[in-house]
């Protein structure tokens, strides 16, 4: 008997992270980190759970788009839809009422970021896969039809991933276990956010150093003076080889993993992130007086649709070594292909659900792949850590088949809300989801979703809690 799906139900669901700070940059000042949650059910016991992250106002909205698009999957059996992820991708997205509103782009893109997250997640649950395994263990043919090609063909062919693919294939399991073993290399930005103390940035920073991180981010781009200082703290505790874990050495600063990246002496390196403050000449002047802490790449310096002037501030800042990353906010395939068809950045930062679901992610993993840009997913908020473990082991075992120069984000907050919650080994990496229950790790608590769903929620209708 065949499994429909006979309808859906959506959240609300918001944090209060603006007491602490948590998630504070240049740009955003105010994050009340948010879930537009979607559940879709069937005729079944089988469901799938996805999401889209927001930072508070305007999360109602999202669910209103998510709801739409979900409608247009009501009565559909399961299994026509798994058998073409691609094609069902390209129903999801072509109402043309809806991308009226986008096309591509904005409140619609992101609903079907969780849309499409959830239709995937109801897959791997289907076959007792986490994601990640579901789709490495697609063969080339299958995975280039569960990938969203419409105006990328440019860059890459069906024709061209799938050939790239097959010259991967024979060395799959070989990686798998690899990484089951060591875990995916991370990177920390708790220690980074703009709102912190430095007293708080101090203790962080020592913190993620005895966890094993090698790998730091903080936020600039509101005071040089105050960037220089936090800076400084940071380098003078990630470079000092009394901070380490016991029994560890220094990494070689010159290693095939950290050349190019200014790694210090312990072989650890800095990250910069001004989410989007600057206009593009201001972007140059201001990264390039904060070259003495020497970080890796500024990411996103400028506008995230502003390729011309990626391009351009990653020209400028070349001479002084110092590369461009962005991506978080990058609203399809298409600013992707243009990034890397302009040479305009050193590293691509997909985001989980900021891209619309993982058909669409997959068009950026093979772009990426065949230009050569080391991709470095974005994480933090609430549920894309969960989410963005499961696409950077799909890049490495399957795309690219490498992580040496790979770091994913990592940001400790909010991980408690949810079933599967991601995991950090003792060596500064996430551990690779295992459960065959999982999917796509997105399932969250019903306790959360009734303690934090706006406005109703428990913790919204009683006396708000106090800052920490």
């Amino acid at each position: 008997m065949s499994v429909k799906i006979t309808g859906f139900e959506t959240h609300d669901v918001r944090f209060p992270t603006s007491l602490t700070g948590d998630g504070t940059d240049a740009m955003n000042t105010d994050c009340d980190y948010s879930s537009a949650y979607v559940t879709l059910k069937t005729s079944s016991d089988l469901v799938g759970h996805g999401m889209t992250f927001t930072i508070g106002r305007g999360n109602d909205i999202v669910c209103t788009a998510i709801q739409e698009l979900s409608r247009r999957l009501v009565g559909k059996d399961v299994e026509e839809l798994f058998a073409n992820m691609g094609n069902t991708w390209e129903y999801l997205c072509s109402d043309p009422q809806l991308r009226w509103i986008g096309p591509e782009k904005g409140v619609i893109h992101i609903a079907l970021g969780a849309v499409d997250n959830a239709l995937w997640d109801m897959y791997a649950r289907s076959r007792n896969k986490p994601l990640w395994k579901l789709i490495v263990d697609m063969t080339p043919e299958e995975l280039v039809s569960a990938t969203a090609f419409r105006y990328i063909t440019d860059a890459i062919t069906p024709t061209e991933a799938l050939a790239m693919l097959k010259a991967k294939e024979a060395t799959k399991a070989e990686r798998e276990a690899t990484v089951r073993e060591r875990g995916y290399p991370a990177y920390v930005t708790s220690a980074g956010w703009l709102g912190y103390t430095d007293e708080k940035v101090a203790r962080l920073t020592r913190e993620a150093v005895a966890q094993g991180f090698n790998h730091f981010k903080m936020k600039v781009g509101a005071n040089r003076d105050s960037d220089l200082k936090r800076g400084k703290i940071i380098r003078s505790i990630i470079d000092d080889p009394q901070y380490l874990p016991e029994g560890t050495t220094p990494r070689d600063p010159n290693g095939p993993d950290l050349k190019g990246k200014n790694a210090g002496p312990t072989g650890s390196v800095l990250m910069i992130d001004a989410n989007q403050v600057w206009d593009v000449p201001q972007a140059i002047e201001y990264v390039k007086s904060l070259e003495e802490i020497k970080p890796w790449f500024i990411e996103e310096p400028t506008a995230p649709d502003d390729i011309l002037g990626h391009a351009a501030i990653r020209k400028a800042l070349k001479p002084h070594g110092i590369g461009v990353a962005t991506g978080e906010h990058a609203h399809n395939r298409m600013v992707f292909k243009q990034l890397l068809q302009a040479e305009a950045i050193d590293v691509c930062q997909i985001d989980s659900c900021r891209l619309a679901g993982v058909s669409e992610v997959l068009s950026v993993l093979l772009m990426a792949a065949k230009f050569g840009v080391t991709v470095c997913p974005h994480a933090g908020g609430v549920g894309l850590c969960e989410y963005v473990i499961h696409l950077s082991l799909i890049d490495y075992i399957a795309v690219s088949g490498s992580m040496e120069r790979n770091v994913l984000e990592f940001v400790d907050h909010l991980h408690e809300h949810f079933l599967y919650p991601c995991s950090i080994n003792k060596n500064g990496r996430y551990n690779v989801p295992s459960s065959s229950a999982e999917g796509y790790s997105i399932e969250m608590h019903k306790s959360s979703i009734a303690e934090y769903e706006w406005p109703h929620g428990s913790y919204w209708v009683n006396s708000p809690k106090k800052a920490q």
